[in-house]
């Protein structure tokens, strides 16, 4: 599970912010539900808090870091789970999904959900193109990865904002499977109130 980042975007480091009064925080509801479902869970936070953590020290980028988390994977590890601390709210279920595409033979599965906005793509300030809507997902994590699959792709040094996409540079197919609208990523403090909200709904 990834929380290396600094939050920079969000002002401080969001995967410490409390979910709610009890003082759950957004990294500790994450990794408590990758408990789970799995019979192992490497944390990946900032360098600086990795001791107080009882985590893996995170690198400069969030690649560095996914390669920090997989140092620490038992070598025998046949599937690898890859989530964004900062999507609390991803449930069991959407876990399964992924791990249930890889055990089925996929090289790697990954969540999506419809695209509902028209997509431009522009360059220099104009538009180049408009993509088919009914193409595109909204890509999340967790990400399932056969796991010799995923230490391949990392093998490369290349950075990524999604593992699944050095999965694809190596060839290999990448199965997308439904995703959650409620499994959001925290990016700013409105994001944080939503999720505060949503988690006390389920509670």
């Amino acid at each position: 599970m990834v929380g290396g980042g600094s939050g920079r975007r969000f002002g401080r480091p969001k995967q410490y912010e409390s979910l709610d009064d009890d003082g759950a925080r957004v990294i500790d509801i994450s990794q408590r539900v990758a408990e789970a479902v799995s019979t192992g869970v490497v944390v990946v936070v900032p360098a600086a808090d990795a001791e107080r953590e009882g985590a893996v020290a995170g690198g400069a980028t969030r690649s560095d870091s996914v390669r920090a988390g997989l140092a620490a994977v038992p070598a025998d590890a046949t599937i690898i789970c890859v989530h964004d601390a900062a999507r609390p709210l991803a449930s069991e279920t959407l876990y399964r999904r992924v791990i249930d595409a890889v055990s089925s033979g996929a090289d790697a599965a990954i969540p999506g959900v419809a695209v509902n906005d028209t997509i431009k793509i522009v360059r220099d300030g104009c538009v180049e193109s408009t993509p088919d809507r009914s193409s595109l997902v909204a890509v999340q994590t967790p990400q399932a990865f056969r796991a010799d699959a995923l230490r391949s792709a990392h093998r490369s040094g290349v950075d990524a904002t999604d593992d699944a996409a050095l999965v694809e540079a190596l060839g290999s197919p990448v199965v997308v499977v439904e995703g959650d609208a409620d499994n959001r990523k925290i990016t700013a403090p409105d994001d944080l109130e939503w999720a505060r909200h949503r988690w006390s709904e389920r509670r």
